[in-house]
């Protein structure tokens, strides 16, 4: 086998992160961390595969008090609206947290650059595979985070358009997430909603869908190969 070889215990390690990796929302209030150590995880986030090699996506540091103060409306508005949306399980949303933007060591914006035109890989799921590939640097964030100790939060709650303008993005960017990075108090033992009882994590044998048969004349299909690199 060519190339580096991985280790079993650095195997073993990688696993052992994937499972401890949590959605975080308390946050011990601190100092901003070091640049080495935050370009060490956005570098880390980089690192991440994407559609045609198309990389699309974008970091903004917003950690000073006045950005997460002017932010904190945009989720709140979004909060509420989504505890309207909930209907009889509205109150038992909002008791709760879901964003620890005032007390993470760091507020990052993750943006969807503009489509730069990669036709590799995407042709026929163009915006689709942007966003996976955008999701895919998330991921290696969070895992590199959880690697180094410190948690990280998704924050989805916000109208991305009225934050598109406030972050005075160019046209057709478009941000997907507030992520809350810094050391916490405790990571919780399993996924927060399903340590508070909001939804239960289900067993991966309900995600295995059986192939259905080949019709009785089968061909190759329109659609391409992801091209993820």
């Amino acid at each position: 086998m060519s190339g580096p070889h991985v280790e079993a215990s650095e195997r073993e390690a990688l696993y052992r992160i994937m499972a401890l990796r949590r959605d975080c929302r308390h946050f011990t209030p601190g100092p901003l961390l070091g640049d080495d150590q935050l370009e060490r995880l956005l570098d880390a986030a980089h690192q991440a595969p994407s559609v045609g090699l198309m990389q699309p996506w974008r970091f903004m540091r917003l950690s000073t008090p006045a950005w997460r103060e002017h932010l904190i409306p945009f989720v709140e508005a979004e909060r509420q609206a989504t505890a309207q949306a909930l209907g009889e399980r509205a109150a038992e949303f909002l008791r709760i947290k879901v964003e620890g933007i005032r007390d993470c060591a760091e507020l990052l914006a993750v943006v969807l650059a503009p489509d730069d035109g990669t036709v590799f890989g995407r042709r026929s799921m163009p915006r689709e595979m942007a966003w996976a590939s955008a999701a895919c640097a998330v991921q290696n964030l969070w895992l590199a985070a959880r690697a180094e100790n410190l948690g990280l939060g998704w924050v989805s709650m916000f109208d991305p358009e009225a934050l598109a303008r406030e972050l005075q993005l160019p046209a057709g960017a478009t941000p997907f997430g507030l992520l809350c990075l810094g050391p916490v108090p405790a990571f919780y033992e399993k996924p927060m909603l399903e340590q508070i009882g909001w939804r239960q994590r289900r067993p991966l044998q309900e995600m295995l869908w059986a192939s259905p048969d080949l019709p009785p004349s089968s061909g190759s299909g329109g659609g391409e190969q992801a091209g993820g690199d």
